[in-house]
């Protein structure tokens, strides 16, 4: 499992991980009852705080991604690819109703979010 943090980018730690994760069974490369890496070993292989993984680790369990197993560790868990993408989608609505406020704080028009939006998802999309 490949995770890597950006002290640079202004998101939370925990959220970079979350999100890696998350994407990461989304698009198959984590499975159903793979294991994931315990905190600690995450913790240190990542340099960071136990308690920052532990936030993680809650937090895509709370959403339905992982289940924990008292003694045994963290496990990918089985999710029907739909509600996967309900699950996204929802977190993009809520991505873009924060940027559609700043829009119209700061009188962006639709076209010019569109345009946006477009150039953003296109470099993604190449790498």
């Amino acid at each position: 499992m490949d995770i890597i943090i950006s002290n640079s980018s202004g998101v939370p730690i925990y959220e970079q991980i979350e999100e890696q994760i998350k994407g990461q069974i989304m698009c198959g490369d984590l499975k159903a009852g793979d294991a994931l890496p315990s905190m600690r070993v995450l913790a240190k292989d990542l340099k960071i705080s136990v308690i920052t993984t532990k936030r993680a680790y809650e937090d895509l369990e709370r959403d339905g991604y992982i289940e924990s197993v008292i003694g045994k560790g963290s496990f990918v868990k089985g999710m029907s690819t739909e509600i996967m993408k309900e699950s996204m989608l929802y977190a993009i609505e809520e991505y873009l109703e924060k940027a559609t406020d700043k829009a119209v704080l700061g009188k962006v028009s639709l076209d010019e979010m569109k345009e946006m939006l477009t150039i953003i998802y296109e470099e993604k999309q190449n790498g």
